[in-house]
């Protein structure tokens, strides 16, 4: 066997531990995860990252649903679109969820839950293997890396991985003795693709790993055969004993995590099953940086919904798939509050891609392009990125429907890179310079998650979207600043709560900006 196909073969080691009867597989170093989560400020500030992957492609539109356009969201879709009266409202009652998604209505009136509306990237792909990897590994859709935008973070940050003593260059040296990103579940390829393997572990079976690598004896190297095959071995040997460390520390904390009266978890859901883990280690003091999770089912060509119509659609395998979402990041949330650590915890969704606008005559959805990302924890600052998507209802702007009657995408508002860039920056606490390099010399603006303020990336008018860090215009109860060297023209009348200008702004002619303050 060649090194590089042993390597690909046994990459992601699987840890010899099982918590609450569910595997738990370590990320190495080349891992598009772990090369994307490697630099941040993590263990200085003892921030996480949890990252759900919606596997399939998420019909967006049925699951941030559109209520001041219903009618023409509803003539897009009618043999699968959720009846109005049924549309869970969010904000201002513009906006709704899928009625299967109450504890994200809820996560959200308490300021806890972030929709990010139209999320994409430039010249979008339709493949699911080809999406996936773009968004893994952040790049542009016509370059191809071997690494991943989390795992550039970390191995940038932590020193030596994987040879202890691994040691973190952002805590003067401090030694990692935990691992640093930790996938529970089922393991995509393009997830944990590195720049020569695949970092996930592809033996299963405790036995056969056992007697190749000579019973975790890993220190004993006189047994070792001569030439490639005792190199490989003794790397395995390597990877078996870095994971037994872990295993212990990971052991210790799921017996630390374990807290009374016990967290309360819906039962019978997989996502709620990992996210329960994931709470119960954060608990008990584990220091992993991130927790990569995926739930499957979402590409739905067809019987997307219960057929029958009507209030039907609001049931089926989608409906299911959501309501399974959306109870388990509430059980999660609410266990983090319950252990005192909600502030040192956020999380993300993301999917390869959306659906297209157009439902097709299979009671589903094709692949489309753009589609919503829902960010949760209690130290976010916004609610809402951008706006709902225009499917005919907004005569003042320009449709956001792109293709042939039929078959028609939504397009991009939000590149899916500035929530990265947000989360590299000011979760993890990165610098512009370091976030920079990390995503391959290119910049992103910021979608001002972590900040108080919504902030300026351009030169523009008040009233033009593009012109804010939020992909729309600031609302009346949010900070606002124009950064140096913006130019802002102000032709109508704006409120907001304060204002702090750094650049320029010109009113017309009996125009008023109202700060209403406090």
């Amino acid at each position: 066997m060649k090194r590089r196909d042993f390597l690909a073969a046994t990459s992601s080691f699987l840890l010899p531990v099982m918590v609450d009867g569910m595997g738990l597989k370590a990320f190495g170093v080349n891992s598009p995860l772990v090369q994307s989560l490697m630099k941040t400020d993590a263990l200085t500030k003892d921030r996480v990252l949890v990252i759900i992957y919606l596997n399939g492609g998420n019909d967006g539109l049925n699951t941030v649903i559109p209520l001041d356009q219903h009618t023409f969201y509803s003539n897009l879709r009618s043999n699968i679109a959720i009846p109005q009266a049924s549309v869970l409202p969010i904000g201002d009652g513009s906006t709704g969820l899928h009625p299967s998604m109450m504890g994200l209505q809820q996560m959200h009136a308490n300021g806890k839950l972030a929709v990010v509306h139209s999320v994409s990237y430039p010249t979008p792909s339709y493949s699911h293997y080809r999406a996936t990897d773009i968004w893994m590994t952040a790049t542009d859709a016509n370059v191809q890396v071997d690494t991943g935008w989390a795992g550039r973070y970390l191995e940038d940050r932590f020193a030596n991985y994987p040879s202890p003593p691994i040691t973190d260059r952002d805590a003067a040296n401090a030694v990692m003795e935990d691992p640093l990103a930790i996938q529970i579940g089922y393991l995509t390829s393009t997830t944990l693709l590195g720049s020569n393997q695949s970092m996930a572990v592809a033996i299963n079976d405790p036995a056969s790993y056992a007697a190749l690598v000579g019973g975790g004896t890993a220190g004993i190297v006189n047994d070792l055969p001569c030439c490639d095959a005792g190199d490989l071995v003794a790397f395995i040997r390597q990877q078996q004993a870095l994971a037994v460390s872990y295993s212990i520390e990971i052991t210790s904390a799921h017996n630390a995590g374990n807290i009374t009266p016990a967290p309360a978890y819906p039962t019978g859901n997989s996502i709620a099953d990992q996210l329960k883990i994931i709470a119960r280690l954060v608990g008990g003091g584990l220091k992993t940086k991130i927790y990569f999770l995926s739930i499957g089912g979402f590409d739905t060509h067809s019987t997307q919904v219960q057929s029958g119509g009507g209030s039907n659609n609001n049931l089926g395998t989608h409906a299911t798939l959501l309501g399974r979402l959306s109870a388990g990041i509430k059980a999660f949330q609410d266990d983090l509050q319950q252990r005192g650590i909600e502030d040192k915890v956020a999380g993300f969704t993301f999917s390869e891609f959306g659906r297209r606008a157009n439902s097709n005559s299979s009671a589903g959805t094709d692949h489309g392009v753009a589609a919503p990302m829902f960010v949760f924890g209690s130290s976010i600052k916004r609610q809402s990125v951008g706006r709902n998507p225009n499917v005919g209802g907004y005569s003042n702007l320009p449709t956001d429907l792109n293709g042939t009657v039929g078959n028609q995408d939504l397009k991009m508002q939000i590149d899916f890179r500035r929530i990265y860039w947000d989360i590299l920056t000011d979760w993890f606490g990165r610098s512009k310079a370091d976030a920079t390099s990390l995503f391959l010399n290119k910049t992103f603006d910021t979608v001002s998650l972590f900040t108080d303020e919504v902030c300026t990336i351009k030169t523009g008018s008040w009233h033009d979207e593009k012109t804010w860090s939020c992909g729309r215009v600031p609302f009346i109860s949010e900070n606002t600043r124009i950064c140096a060297g913006h130019t802002v023209t102000l032709n109508a009348n704006a409120s907001v709560k304060n204002l702090q200008n750094y650049g320029n702004l010109i009113m017309a002619a009996d125009v008023n900006l109202s700060i209403k303050g406090l």
